[in-house]
Formats: structure tokens, sequence, C-alpha cells
């Protein structure tokens, strides 16, 4: 049975309540890049163009449109998930890890392994297109890594799962919509898509030990 929507509102009015809170510090990342714009946080019912790949946030599903809770729920996947309800689970200060289609099985197991560290707030997805091998982004954050053994994921996943760099600390990831959930909410929504206007990737700063959300 699908569960009411209604039964989230005090849900999301914590969250609301809640987007003062403070932004996770970043240090000892080298390849870390931070948004100096905080992203729209408007919601949308379209699915979104994003200016990074894969997305670091921006506009997101409205909670509650088309039958949906508005975000996906944080879990690991084999195919790609719908970016725009992705990007609200970002805002609720869930991390993405993300992997190119046909990665080795190690690879996929290492990002799983490393969802165990906060798994409320992690999500594991593939990506296609993505310009590197394994990415972990969120609200405003992200680290390009070549190998899924890189020791900077962990020290993201640790600095940022859960973490209130998208505005709502505390608003859930976990339950959420499944990705079939997601998809059937973008179609009786009738398609279309919106282009987003946050900063592309080349404008994001280089992490100097704080991250430059603002």
């Amino acid at each position: 049975m699908r569960r009411p929507v209604l039964l989230l509102l005090p849900v999301l009015l914590l969250a609301a309540c809640s987007s003062g809170a403070a932004k996770p510090v970043a240090s000892g990342m080298p390849d870390l890049r931070t948004l100096a714009k905080d992203p729209s946080h408007d919601h949308v019912t379209k699915a979104v163009t994003y200016p990074q790949t894969p997305p670091m946030g921006g506009p997101h599903w409205k909670p509650g449109a088309f039958g949906a809770v508005g975000w996906l729920s944080c879990g690991v996947y084999t195919a790609p998930v719908p970016d725009v309800f992705a990007v609200h689970s970002e805002e609720h200060g869930a991390v993405w890890l993300t992997y190119r289609p046909g990665a080795p099985a190690s690879d996929v197991a290492a990002l799983t392994a490393l969802r165990q560290r906060n798994p409320a707030y992690v999500m594991v997805s593939p990506y296609p297109g993505q310009p590197t091998a394994v990415a972990a982004s969120t609200w405003g954050a992200q680290l390009s890594v070549a190998s899924s053994g890189d020791p900077q994921l962990a020290r993201f996943v640790d600095t940022y799962a859960g973490g209130g760099q998208g505005g709502e600390k505390g608003a859930p990831c976990t339950p959420g919509d499944s990705p079939a959930e997601a998809e059937a909410a973008l179609r009786r929504a009738g398609g279309g898509t919106v282009t987003a206007t946050t900063p592309p990737a080349n404008a994001a700063a280089r992490s100097t030990g704080v991250a430059a959300v603002s």
C-alpha cells in the first residue's frame, strides 16, 4: 500500500525549521571541490538538467507531488536513479557515491562497504557519463577520484553524511521513494525538464580546509 504523504508533514516541517543548520568543515581532501554559492532550493515537478555530473544540489522534487514522498531513499542501487529525487536527498544531508556503469564488481563492493559508515544517509548507484571512475557528491560539495580505494572517500562520507550542508540537518533520507516510485511520479507529471542555474563545476572553489558553500 502506498504510504500517505500527509504523514510526512511533521518531518517536513522539522526540515524547514532546521534551515540554519551549521555546515560541515571539510579538511584532508585535496581533490574536494565546493560551490562558492549555495545552489537553488526550488521545488519542481519536472526532471532537471544540472550543471554538474553528478549533481551537487539544485532544484529538486516537490514533497508530496504526484504521489511521491519527494526524495530518494538512501540505499544501494544497481541502475541509474532519477537525479531530481537524489538531489532532494542531498539537501537532507545524503552523500551520493557513484561509479561508471560497467565498473568492476570490486569497486561496487568497496562503495557499498563505505555506505555502512552511515547507511541512513549514503546512497550508491551507477552514473552514466560521470567524468571520473568514482565520485562522492552531496549538497554543494563533490569529490572525484580514480579509484574506489581512495582514502578521501571515507573522509568525505564521515564529514558530510547526515550533515547540515543542505540546510536541513535531521531531515530523513530513509524512508523515501524507491527509483520506481520516483520514475512513476515523473511519468504522472507529464515530462519536461528544467535547467538548473547553480554554478558549473569549473566555478567550484578548491577546498582550503573550510567548505566554501555560502
